[in-house]
């Protein structure tokens, strides 16, 4: 046991099981201090639920046909055969996208208006206005994009029920004005106009913020979520948290509504312009076609001819067929020609599909055309044209574009071949019916001309109706399954989960605290830290006395403390029952200074004296004396005197203390060199006496740590007292007391606990009335003397 190192004890502890009863116990004693941390964490708690603004979720539901269910609607399936709609299918990854970006935000707030809100100052903080609920309205007379971009605070507080005044963003009034006046600031004209649905008080106040509506959009788009409801469905869930409800629910119908002139808008761009070429077409048809009559009837008028076909009908009937052959093929021309011109003239527009060209693979490959332009317009709007995607549609676009007209020229080519042809074989059979007259040759001429314009009029008229159907018909990507609602109970905060944590945390700051504490405390606090290091005998635990009188103990004391020394006395007697000497010797001794072993001293003396002993108690700690400070009383001459002054009578020094009915003998002055002079043998002399005339001498010596007095004078001791002090001696420093015992270099060493806080450590108290005393008192005072 001697080579251990006591400062390794914790070490020594850790290897026995953990007691958690005792963990427990040791946390639990303080319990008020958890009680005032949950107390003033809910506190805080409450607090912040006051004064933090509520949020309110707010959801919508939306439908988008995915491209894996592509298709058209059922109610438009009977105009499907008129070949009028694209694609239908739509990548829900894509529209997530759209839904999202910032382009679109901007329009809803700007059309909404809501990056200009309202305010009032309530009890709490400040309540926002919207809409009909707030008592004035700010009409800006121009929404330029200065406002858009301006950032600023202003107060309206009302003066009357018809003027107001307006104040600045530091609170200085800048005018007095009319409701409905026109006011002229730096970010543009307003009026305030009184709705009327909210009653204004006189020196009401309303405050106004006007933040930019690119920041206003951005902070929203954060916010806002856009979710696929399920797995392998369509549906699409848009939701966002804002402290006025009924702003959400705006807000969410008017972007779904924003989404969907979008889509209807792109989806209108192929008819729109299909329609304009076709009226312009029209109109110049319109004036061929005008031109050809005007011929036929100058020519019959001129020749004076009625009805030439029934004359020329058996001529002609058999070249009628080569007829229609050359009237078809000429349409055909012609609308290649147009296509072509049209196609030359506007590079990056739609080109105009379903007309009729009887080259499938230009058709198909016009109607891609305009797919892949309206989907990189698309895309356009939410990237920069030197986005790999757009680039990679510029690509397809140029390849298409020359394809079309190389297949556009190769049909003109065929078409003229064909026509060609079709002509030769006319004019063999004209030569069969030389009979027919000149005028009637002439004439068939001018009337195959005013058919071809007549079938092409007729055509596009046809083409022009069945393209305002489609638009007509023009639906949009989104179908609202939910509108925007919410519910009346916020989401944020949770005042569950923000009471719950302030619980937590009020139990966990405390704890961490004590943990801390506990952690870093190298104090004495029990006689199990004392007993893990020193094996001396523990004989007495004195607990913490709240008295201000230094000798606690008397005849009619009752109290744990007055009853400790009277378990002290009846150890002490049981230590010294192998001293066959009628009178014994106890020095009284400590590890460092303030550790009580005067305070021991003279209430061990006074016990001693309780029980009809004759008791002297000796003040040998003449380096640093308190007895005379203790008992409040000035002695002349004392021990140090003694051992000066041969000429001295020990029966002279020596004083009765008639309070505790012991002698004493005080420490006397402090000399310069206290240890030489307990050495030179006049301390024998008082030992001598002392146990010739007392039953019990007690000596209060000096603490071993600081000097080597006690050591010096151990010898005399029948038992050794060595006073620990709970919350003083640094745990560390048990190697001292443990070293002197093992060496035993004071005789018959104990330990005595003193300032021991008995509800602590053990729970009870001391005396006859078990701590009844105690138990007597509120329980409040109890914490507060805690």
């Amino acid at each position: 046991m001697q080579n251990e190192n006591p400062l390794n004890y914790v070490f020594i502890d850790d290897e026995k099981p953990i007691n958690y009863r005792e963990l427990f116990e040791k946390y639990t004693y303080h319990w008020k201090w958890f009680v005032l941390g949950i107390v003033v964490a809910l506190a805080a708690a409450f607090v912040y639920l006051r004064y933090t603004p509520q949020q309110y979720s707010v959801t919508t539901t939306i439908l988008i046909e995915d491209e894996n269910s592509g298709g058209l609607p059922s109610e438009l399936s009977a105009f499907e055969d008129l070949g009028l709609f694209g694609s239908t299918k739509k990548k829900v990854e894509t529209e997530i996208g759209l839904l999202k970006s910032r382009t679109l935000m901007e329009r809803a707030v700007q059309t909404l208006g809501i990056n200009a809100t309202y305010f009032t100052k309530g009890r709490v903080g400040e309540v926002e206005f919207y809409k009909n609920k707030a008592p004035i309205n700010i009409r800006f007379e121009s929404k330029d994009s200065l406002f858009h971009s301006v950032d600023t605070v202003f107060t309206i507080q009302t003066v009357s029920a018809t003027h107001f005044v307006i104040k600045n963003s530091n609170g200085t009034p800048e005018g007095q004005y009319k409701f409905e006046d026109v006011i002229n600031t730096d970010f543009g004209d307003i009026s305030v106009i009184s709705t009327g649905n909210t009653t204004v008080n006189k020196d009401d106040e309303i405050h106004v913020k006007i933040l930019p509506l690119k920041e206003v959009a951005e902070q929203l788009s954060e916010d806002l979520k856009v979710e696929l409801k399920y797995k392998n469905a369509g549906l699409i869930e848009l939701s966002i948290n804002t402290n006025v409800k009924q702003k959400g629910m705006d807000l969410l119908n008017e972007l779904v509504r924003q989404y969907n002139n979008d889509a209807v808008e792109d989806k209108s761009v192929i008819g729109k312009n299909t329609n304009t070429f076709i009226n312009e077409r029209m109109r110049v048809i319109e004036e061929d076609l005008l031109s050809a009559d005007t011929g036929v009837e100058k020519f019959k008028t001129s020749n004076k001819l009625t009805d030439i076909t029934s004359e020329a009908t058996l001529a002609l009937e058999s070249n009628s067929d080569l007829e229609k052959k050359i009237l078809e093929l000429n349409t055909q021309l012609k609308l290649t020609d147009y296509v072509i011109a049209y196609v030359a003239k506007n590079a990056n527009e739609l080109i105009p599909a379903n007309l009729g060209l009887s080259d499938g693979a230009v058709n198909s490959n016009t109607q891609r055309f305009n797919e892949l332009l309206l989907e990189r317009n698309r895309i356009l709007q939410g990237s920069k044209s030197q986005h790999p995607l757009i680039i990679n549609l510029d690509n397809q676009l140029s390849q298409l574009r020359r394809s079309i007209s190389e297949g556009l020229k190769n049909l003109k080519s065929s078409l003229q071949i064909s026509l060609r042809d079709a002509v030769n074989e006319e004019q063999k059979m004209s030569s069969k019916i030389t009979s027919v007259p000149r005028q009637e040759r002439e004439y068939r001429d001018i009337q195959r001309q005013q058919q071809i314009i007549e079938t092409l009029y007729l055509y596009l008229l046809q083409k022009r109706e069945e393209n305002s159907i489609a638009l007509a018909i023009t639906v949009p990507n989104a179908k609202v399954i939910d509108m925007a609602d919410g519910s009346n109970i916020p989401v944020s905060p949770k005042k569950p989960v923000v009471y719950l944590v302030g619980i937590m945390l009020g139990g966990l700051i405390p704890f961490m605290i004590l943990y801390i504490l506990f952690l870093f405390d190298n104090k004495i606090h029990s006689s199990k830290d004392v007993e893990a290091v020193v094996k001396a005998p523990i004989i007495g635990e004195i607990p913490h006395s709240k008295s201000k009188q230094n000798i606690v103990v008397n005849e009619k004391d009752r109290d744990h403390i007055a009853e400790s020394f009277r378990m002290l006395r009846t150890n002490i007697y049981f230590m010294l029952s192998h001293i066959k000497q009628d009178s014994k010797t106890i020095f009284v001794t400590s590890t460092v200074g303030a550790e009580g072993k005067t305070f021991v001293s003279l209430n061990l003396a006074t016990a001693l004296a309780l029980s009809s002993k004759k008791v002297l108690l000796i003040g040998a700690d003449v380096r640093k004396p308190k007895l005379n400070e203790y008992l409040g009383i000035d002695i002349s001459q004392g021990l140090t005197h003694f051992l000066v002054n041969d000429s001295l009578n020990i029966k002279d020094i020596i004083k009765h203390y008639p309070e505790g009915n012991f002698d004493l003998l005080g420490s006397g002055i402090v000399p310069p060199n206290p240890s030489e002079l307990l050495m030179n043998g006049r301390f024998d002399d008082v030992m001598t006496y002392a146990r010739a005339n007392y039953d019990f001498t007690i000596v209060d010596t000096a603490p071993v740590k600081m000097v080597t007095d006690t050591l010096l004078l151990s010898q005399h001791a029948d038992l050794s007292l060595y006073v620990i002090r709970t919350g003083v001696l640094d745990k560390r420093l048990l190697e001292i007391p443990e070293k002197i015992y093992s060496e035993k270099r004071l005789s018959n060493m104990a330990i005595v606990l003193n300032d021991v806080n008995v509800e602590k450590v053990h729970g009870y108290g001391y005396g006859y009335g078990y701590g009844e005393e105690g138990s007597k008192k509120p329980w409040w005072k109890r914490i507060i003397s805690n």
